[in-house]
């Protein structure tokens, strides 16, 4: 017998998605149900009745919901198969099912929305006149870094002396307002680096170890917790102790300590490479940025609203943003978001044009490489890299890398230096 066709038509579209209208014909819809019917049967243990002997009646009132279940999800998945057969889709990910209906003895109808790969064309890719600013690394960086260095090492000693910004202070916050439910609450933290209110703050720096203060402290209009803004709570606050860094002296002893450097001078001089490497990369950063934000200028390449939400929601998915916080993250991250799926849409584009993909000859050399430097074998780095999900991350990288290459073969790049 010859069902009848699955109906599918393209309901909506743009450069980055498709939505399709289907209706499953109710004859199909059966065939699938009986389908799915004979596969709990041969497999249905029930009490009375030997495994596969169990009537198909039986089978299928005792698994009515997962009978359903399964014969819904294969229909789905013939009416995949058959969507991507109808359209060359380079789908990004699997589609998302909206708007189902399934009613006994109807046809089964919904929308299947496909999120597919734009096709972009770019018509120039060189040409451009693109500045390389290589900032300066200056003797005051490389002291700050160096400090920071001593800072990371340097001991908490306690201290007589009042405290001051830098300092670590412990102690005990209670409320007032209401004595019986509020609790003394222990404090411990670093004056100066926003982790209380200012006005907490201000008052611990002008007790002595073991003072005591009380008034009331007002949270700011902007205090995360909006329930608190511009409310005040008085309170009780006894300073226990006042923790100061003791910095180490740079010495060659502390240049050991902190790495394989005989000196305190081969420290520093290492320092100021770090910084001069660090500012290479910036600069590189900067011509890059300048370059993909000219290719989309001249190629008139915009972000289909599509794929910059899908975007949108799977970097709030990564950074764990509640779904109460979600316009928010939205309305201060679109632009930057949308500017990085441009990017990447720029540089596949290219990499297709120009088949510069990563080879698996390169992926392989470059694996060979990290082993190399790790001391381990390129199977076992080829391993730890799959079994992370870094591999394909790395794929990319070397793609971006000839991608980068080859667009700035094209241009002219005027290299200046740039004081801080």
């Amino acid at each position: 017998m010859t069902l009848p066709d699955i109906d599918i038509t393209v309901a909506a579209q743009d450069a980055a998605s498709r939505t399709f209208a289907v209706t499953v014909p109710a004859e199909r819809v059966r065939r699938a149900e009986d389908d799915a019917t004979s596969e709990f049967a041969s497999h249905a243990r029930l009490p009375g009745f030997r495994k596969g002997k169990v009537p198909r009646d039986i089978v299928r009132r005792r698994f009515a919901d997962a009978i359903r279940q399964g014969a819904l999800e294969d229909l789905i998945r013939q009416t995949w198969e058959k969507a991507r057969g109808l359209e060359t889709l380079k789908p990004i990910g699997d589609p998302q099912i909206r708007n189902l209906k399934f009613e006994d003895g109807t046809p089964l109808t919904f929308e299947l929305l496909v999120d597919v790969k734009p096709e972009l064309t770019l018509e120039r890719l060189g040409g451009f006149r693109l500045s390389r600013h290589r900032h300066r690394v200056t003797d005051d960086q490389v002291e700050a870094q160096l400090l920071a260095l001593r800072e990371q090492k340097a001991p908490w000693v306690p201290v007589t002396e009042r405290a001051k910004p830098g300092d670590l202070v412990e102690a005990t916050v209670h409320g007032l307002d209401d004595p019986a439910a509020e609790a003394s609450e222990p404090v411990r933290f670093v004056l100066g680096q926003g982790r209380a209110l200012a006005e907490l703050e201000a008052q611990l720096m002008a007790l002595d170890s073991g003072g005591t203060w009380e008034g009331a402290i007002r949270f700011p209009d902007d205090y995360a917790d909006e329930a608190r803004r511009g409310q005040s709570r008085r309170v009780r606050v006894t300073l226990h102790e006042v923790k100061r860094q003791a910095l180490p002296d740079l010495t060659d002893d502390f240049a050991r300590e902190a790495g394989s450097f005989e000196t305190a001078e081969d420290l520093r001089r290492a320092v100021r490479q770090d910084l001069d490497a660090a500012a290479e990369r910036e600069a590189d950063a900067g011509v890059r940025t300048q370059l993909v934000e000219q290719l989309a200028a001249a190629n008139n390449v915009s972000v289909p609203p599509s794929l910059r939400d899908r975007a949108l929601v799977a970097y709030a998915k990564a950074y764990g943003i509640p779904d109460d916080q979600f316009q928010r993250f939205a309305n201060e991250m679109a632009t930057v978001i949308e500017a990085g799926v441009r990017r990447d849409l720029i540089l596949d584009a290219v990499a297709e044009q120009a088949k510069l993909a990563c080879t698996e000859k390169e992926l392989d050399a470059r694996v060979a490489e990290i082993a190399q430097r790790r001391g381990d074998a390129p199977g076992a780095v080829y391993a730890a890299l799959e079994k992370v999900g870094r591999l394909r991350e790395l794929e990319r990288s070397i793609t971006e890398e000839k991608v980068f290459a080859h667009l700035l073969a094209l241009s002219e790049i005027e290299d200046a230096h740039a004081a801080r």
